[in-house]
């Protein structure tokens, strides 16, 4: 009776101990572990979502409208200027690799989004001063034949000084919000859970803020103004971050997580002549009681050159310290097959990440040229990329409210599909974006040809409404489908360069975008005249757009075939003797 009542007695006192401090690893401002009541959930997330909608209302004030600026301001030609903004894109989307990088090896998220919120900062100063410096403005009137080279370098400078503060924000900020709920505390659990749907309505806020009320003061006052209102926001969101320090909840660094990866490709060469054991459970593996954290993956069958690293030599000693250049666990392992699988789909997803591109530079490039008044009042041309966004929140609710309980019943997986499947789904809607925005674009230059001055101004600028809806609602399940493949295939060391994985295919895609568009313009202007000419009238974007439609088609055919060689990261569970199916349930894309 003693005993049991001292037993009830202690496990009173450790539940009291770990609803006092917080046992997760993370440590408190100080280095110290947590007080669960002073520290994290909402008192510490709050401060953080602040920051992203400061940081989405900017990007997105800046990136509608940067086509615009570089063919009114910098008077860059339309092929020129779309080439200009992919670059900027696709440095910006390339930039979190580098940035999550640094964030999982070395700074840590907290410092790495501040020190990338500087950056950020000092790119918009720059930009206001080269709208307001006499010395750095475009030219002293309003109107200028050709801008000054000062303003140029100072503008380009400003926004790639964004694009690297971009890089630190993307693959940090919202794994350092998650960071502040404890996975193993019950109620912070369910927590953890309404931030993402707080996270993503503050993105989706500050997107659509920034595509209506920041592009109309640029449109209808200057561009000036615009930049200083965004400063303001940025410099606020900072100070507002810094201030929530002392209630958050920090990750240390864990060195870099490619060095892992490298071990076993290592281990594999320099044991490349040893034989293959008959039996795969006789490769190497840390038993779960010596695990002190992180979880262990189950043997695969594919890439199996890379299962001799784990081939133990001295099995005498084979729970001893091993030298990992030498001996590699099965975790590590599966951890690179895991990279090394994602190379396909990465690859196959580029084609969609070239149509999400014209949304940003062709498609608001032909609102400014249709007619956008709505009685007295003139829509800003970049607020229809506002509908993109509408598209996205509409297809991302159906699917989570409507599609996925009832997707649960019959196919029994508990996300509906498997994440692929949804990802091709949103790329057949890239495709049909592609013919909607090619028979428009036909339609349009047919009236021009029949009315050359006011051909364009005949049609209203909701002619674009369906192709920006439907790419928006391809977004809500190819780019969240992306957002979490990435963030749940990766090794659990790698989950900041997951998401700096995962915008990497639209930064390449950006980059793509422009080397087809030099190519196209190269090969239509051989054959007697330019896909791309001076301005859109002169150019012929609908066949661009069915090139598109039918290069992502091809592309959906192979990314399906990809998608059903797909094996899933396969956690253990319980025993080896549960590794039979892999996380993401059975079946494939078919």
């Amino acid at each position: 009776m003693d005993q049991r009542k001292g037993k009830e007695m202690r496990d009173i006192a450790v539940r009291d101990d770990e609803e006092k401090w917080v046992y997760d690893s993370s440590v408190d401002h100080k280095g110290r572990l947590p007080l669960r009541t002073s520290t994290g959930a909402w008192k510490a997330s709050l401060f953080i979502i602040t920051i992203e909608f400061s940081e989405r209302l900017t990007y997105f004030g800046i990136a509608t409208s940067l086509i615009i600026y570089l063919t009114k301001v910098i008077h860059q030609d339309l092929k020129t200027a779309a080439r200009s903004v992919n670059y900027w894109a696709g440095v910006t989307t390339l930039m979190p690799l580098f940035g999550g990088f640094i964030a999982d090896a070395y700074l840590g998220r907290f410092y790495t989004v501040l020190s990338s919120s500087v950056v950020y900062l000092l790119g918009l100063v720059l930009l206001t001063m080269s709208w307001f410096v006499p010395s750095l403005k475009a030219c002293d009137g309003d109107v200028c034949a050709e801008p000054r080279k000062a303003h140029e370098v100072a503008f380009f400078l400003a926004i790639y000084l964004i694009s690297i503060g971009t890089g630190g924000h993307k693959p940090s900020l919202e794994s350092f919000g998650a960071d502040q709920f404890d996975d193993h505390h019950p109620e912070e659990r369910k927590k953890k859970m309404s931030f993402f749907n707080w996270w993503n309505s503050g993105l989706c806020f500050g997107l659509l803020l920034g595509v209506t009320v920041i592009v109309y003061v640029q449109d209808h006052i200057n561009w000036g103004t615009a930049d200083i209102f965004l400063t303001i926001v940025m410099a606020s969101s900072l100070l507002i971050f810094i201030i929530g320090r002392p209630y958050y909840r920090y990750r240390k660094a864990a060195g870099s997580p490619l060095t892992p990866m490298l071990q076993v490709l290592v281990a594999a060469i320099s044991k490349r002549k040893l034989s293959y054991p008959s039996n795969p459970a006789e490769l190497y593996e840390i038993p779960k009681s010596q695990m002190t954290q992180g979880r262990i993956l189950c043997h695969t069958e594919k890439l199996k050159f890379l299962d001799r690293a784990a081939i133990v030599e001295n099995k005498e000693n084979s729970f001893e310290k091993q030298d990992p250049w030498r001996l590699a666990t099965v975790t590590k392992v599966e951890e690179m097959k895991l990279v090394i699988n994602m190379i396909p789909i990465w690859l196959t997803t580029l084609p969609f990440g070239i149509c999400v591109a014209q949304a940003a530079t062709f498609f608001i490039k032909q609102g400014v040229i249709m007619n956008r008044k709505m009685g007295d009042f003139v829509i800003p041309p970049a607020s229809i990329y506002s509908l993109a966004a509408i598209g996205m929140i509409i297809s991302v609710t159906i699917y989570d409210k409507v599609l996925v309980p009832v997707l649960r019943k019959v196919t029994g997986n508990e996300r509906g599909i498997k994440i692929l499947q949804r990802i091709g789904i949103g790329m057949l809607f890239s495709v049909a974006t592609m013919i909607v925005a090619a028979l428009v674009e036909k339609k349009r230059l047919t009236a021009v040809k029949n009315d050359p001055v006011n051909g364009s101004l005949s049609m209203s600028v909701f002619w674009l409404a369906p192709q920006f809806i439907i790419i928006g609602a391809g977004d809500g399940f190819a780019l969240v489908g992306l957002q979490e493949y990435f963030y749940d295939q990766v090794p659990d060391s790698m989950r900041s360069l997951g998401i700096a994985f995962y915008l990497s295919v639209i930064g390449a895609a950006n980059f793509l975008s422009s080397m087809l568009i030099t190519l196209v313009d190269h090969v239509t202007e051989k054959g007697g005249e330019s896909w791309f000419g001076k301005d859109l009238n002169s150019s012929r974007l609908d066949n661009f757009y069915w090139l598109l439609a039918i290069m992502t088609m091809g592309n959906l055919f192979v990314f399906v075939f990809v998608a059903n060689w797909y094996t899933y990261k396969n956690v253990q569970r319980v025993a080896v003797a549960n590794c039979n199916e892999d996380e993401d349930g059975a079946g494939s894309m078919a």
